[in-house]
């Protein structure tokens, strides 16, 4: 049964930290809903490092002539001298929001809003702000066009997905939408700039782990591992291919249907 549940966990991770539904929704509403226990860090800590070569895998290309062109910049002492410069040092600004705010307030969020309710709120309110981007954001703009404050706003709205239902790829591809951002765009951006969130978070909680010295079963971190990697890297691709010709309306649907069985699912137990 633990396998089976870190392979469910793991699939469940690996489709809702890419699509605009939520995973820490998921993570939280799954096991509620099944009457799972908390699996532990151990299992958290799987499931995040998964998702974070699911990600480093899918995008690598982009990191080396991204990096390179960031190191030459740097050694040339022209850091800004083309877009691919400037889109990396956007992607470092932009992500600094997000990591400030999880080293300061995650465990606060996780003691505080980590709940059923909570997630039927915020997964209704920013599927509605979703789709009001979606309809109305110009599309107009390629990846390469993000500048500063493209990168400070989108930066600021990843910091919001600590708070479960908000979902990072939901709320950074609408503030991309609402900034003109076509949407393989806003989509591309989104999953760069939560890559080194995703890598961050999973390094952090590992260093975590093996500090506190905690016995790990490791079929079962293996099970999720690997079921969040490569669940992970199959939405990638598939979603990427997706937003070329749809839009995102279906996962408004489903945000809403989903928050409102929880919610009465939650009204039933009383």
């Amino acid at each position: 049964m633990e396998l089976a549940a870190a392979a469910l966990l793991g699939v469940v991770q690996g489709l809702t930290e890419f699509l605009p539904i939520s995973s820490s929704a998921h993570l939280i509403l799954v096991p509620w809903l099944l009457g799972w226990e908390p699996k532990g860090l151990a299992f958290d800590v799987s499931l995040h490092v998964g998702t974070a070569v699911a990600v480093l895998v899918y995008f690598r290309a982009d990191w080396i002539v991204l990096g390179r062109e960031a190191v030459l910049g740097l050694l040339h002492g022209a850091p800004l001298a083309n877009r691919r410069r400037k889109l990396a040092w956007c992607l470092v600004v932009g992500a600094l929001p997000a990591a400030a705010a999880g080293l300061l307030l995650a465990d606060r969020i996780e003691e505080k809003l980590r709940s059923p309710l909570v997630t039927v709120v915020t997964l209704i309110v920013f599927g509605l702000v979703l789709y009001h981007a979606d309809r109305r954001g110009r599309r107009s703009r390629d990846v390469e066009s993000v500048g500063w404050g493209d990168a400070v706003a989108i930066g600021l709205a990843q910091a919001l997905a600590l708070v479960p239902g908000v979902s990072r790829s939901g709320i950074t591809i609408s503030t991309g939408l609402l900034l003109g951002l076509d949407r393989p765009a806003a989509t591309h951006f989104s999953f760069l700039l939560a890559t080194p969130v995703i890598v961050g978070a999973g390094a952090l909680e590992a260093a975590q782990l093996f500090a506190a010295s905690a016995a790990i079963d490791w079929a079962v971190f293996g099970t999720g591992t690997v079921a969040a990697a490569v669940t992970g890297l199959l939405c990638i691709k598939y979603f990427l291919r997706f937003v070329r010709g749809g839009n995102f309306t279906p996962f408004v649907i489903y945000r809403i249907c989903l928050a409102l069985i929880v919610l009465a699912y939650y009204l039933r137990q009383f």
